[in-house]
């Protein structure tokens, strides 16, 4: 039924982007063989039997394919100004509909439908859990704007009533704006994302730049360099992230602890509550025998152990902090970072509150973690 709305706009008010008499080039750039991972380029403006091309392609690629059911069909990479919403809106269906993943390179820019397009990469786990699947490599050009009348097209209004083509026209851009919206909920984009881009002018362009709105899009970066900024204060943003931005701490609630005083410090707390944590037999032995508190291979075996058993300790992959500051049901909660000095996309993070250790209420993507370490408003991207 969603899909049917799309294919039903007229393409009067669908370009986004200057008109162009070719359609898009669509090249397969790596073929399906085993462990070969297909690989598709998009580019060019984007017109009237795109959809129909890609549909074909995919299809045919799908009767082929040999890659596991974790891998996506494809990856296809898009370099495109635009063009034809209803044909960017049709393939991003398909991109999910077939299992495609989408990126944009360094040097390439995707504007307008093809941005709709990229959103919808997508790569499906198991048998059904789909998840997004859409990278862009730092220095490519990702941008939104208004869709427009293009007055060049052939299907344009031509009545010599001007309240009959107000009402064309009214009547064609409420159509789109409603696709665009089901297109955004169908993938499950931020509806106030959609808002703000159908409000700008039709020339301004709203770049995907921001650590905010990377995660709002649900897009992954590539090639994310660690920002420029200390440890401590890496583990603040990851902590403001987990938390949800509802309360952010400052440097001056950040503690840094070696992983030898994180345990300690840790077990001793569930020392103090364990009547709400239910912890019984041999664990509930080891903590009712205090010396085990000053052996420190003791201590390393209790903290795996309680662990393996469930409680929400964070795994220690180097330096730790304690970052407080966060309140949630009126009561105070602490978190906990422990990050690693090697790979910004390695780290675990656990909430203590008053009476039990819990997950974080967000967690970062799972393929690109390191974006939880940069501030919300922090410039990960270039701007054009």
């Amino acid at each position: 039924m969603r899909q049917s709305i799309v294919g039903g706009l007229s393409a009067s008010l669908l370009f986004l982007c200057v008109a162009a008499a070719q359609a898009a080039d669509i090249e397969v750039k790596t073929g399906p063989g085993p462990g070969l991972a297909v690989m598709i380029r998009l580019q060019g403006p984007f017109r009237q039997g795109d959809a129909d091309a890609m549909r074909q392609l995919l299809a045919r690629l799908k009767g082929q394919s040999k890659v596991s059911p974790d891998a996506p069909l494809a990856t296809v990479e898009l370099s495109s100004l635009g063009g034809d919403l209803n044909e960017g809106l049709r393939i991003g269906y398909l991109f999910r509909d077939y299992n495609v993943a989408t990126v944009v390179r360094k040097k390439d820019i995707c504007l307008s439908a093809c941005a709709l397009a990229f959103l919808g990469g997508t790569s499906t786990h198991g048998s059904s859990e789909r998840t997004p699947s859409h990278r862009l490599e730092v220095g490519a050009k990702l941008g939104f704007h208004a869709f427009y009348l293009n007055p060049n097209s052939a299907q344009a209004p031509t009545t010599d009533d001007p309240l009959q083509g107000r009402r064309q026209g009214f009547t064609e851009a409420r159509a789109a704006t409603t696709a665009v919206m089901l297109y955004a909920a169908d993938l499950g984009i931020d509806p106030r994302f959609v808002a703000a881009m159908m409000t700008k002018p039709q020339d301004a362009f709203a770049y995907v730049n921001t650590t905010e709105e990377f995660l709002t899009l649900k897009v992954c970066p590539i090639a994310l360099a660690r920002p420029a900024i200390s440890a401590a204060e890496q583990a603040i943003n990851i902590c403001n992230h987990s938390t949800g931005w509802t309360d952010p701490s400052a440097p001056a609630q950040v503690r840094a602890l070696t992983p030898r005083q994180a345990k300690r410090y840790m077990l001793e707390n569930i020392q103090q509550n364990m009547s709400s944590l239910k912890v019984n037999g041999a664990l509930s032995d080891q903590f009712a025998s205090y010396p085990v508190m000053r052996d420190e291979r003791a201590i390393d075996r209790l903290y795996a152990d309680l662990r393996a058993a469930g409680v929400r300790l964070p795994e220690i992959v180097g330096p730790v902090f304690e970052v407080s500051g966060y309140r949630s049901g009126g009561e105070d909660m602490q978190c906990f970072v422990s990050l690693s000095p090697d790979d910004p996309n390695k780290y675990a993070v656990a909430i203590r509150r008053p009476t039990k250790w819990s997950h974080p209420n967000w967690s970062a993507p799972k393929d690109c973690r390191g974006l939880y370490l940069h501030d919300r408003e922090a410039v990960i991207n270039p701007r054009p």
